[in-house]
């Protein structure tokens, strides 16, 4: 076994436990915002639940395209190198739009906390 095989292994396990970690916070996060959820099913609230299930998803995303990173390390065909870059490019345009509803989410409930407050204002002067 020559210098290059060993090096392919190696990168083929990392690869593997990287993608390993990112199904791994899928599900726990999945798990996480199904329990929490489920817990306040009767607040009508549930922006700060899908933050930050969408948190993680990103958190996934990372490991997902740090392990499609180094798989690009050892790839000997052109079609391959295509199809990998295909796969990053998806991936990475999942992370933005998530990214953005992050943002959009956040902006919603600091709105939302901000009428709130107003509201709170208001029914203590006229109590």
């Amino acid at each position: 076994m020559n210098l290059e095989e060993i090096f392919r292994i190696v990168v083929t396990y990392i690869v593997r436990v990287l993608e390993g970690m990112g199904i791994f916070v899928i599900i726990v996060a999945a798990g996480q915002t199904f329990y929490c959820y489920i817990k306040s099913m009767f607040n009508p609230n549930k922006r700060m639940i899908k933050i930050q299930f969408a948190k993680n998803m990103v958190l996934a995303l990372e490991f997902k395209l740090a392990s499609e990173i180094i798989r690009s390390v050892v790839i000997e065909k052109v079609e391959d190198l295509y199809v990998l870059g295909a796969v990053i490019a998806i991936r990475v345009i999942l992370t933005f739009v998530i990214h953005w509803e992050i943002k959009t989410d956040m902006e919603q409930k600091k709105n939302d906390d901000d009428t709130n407050d107003c509201k709170n204002i208001k029914k203590e002067d006229n109590g």
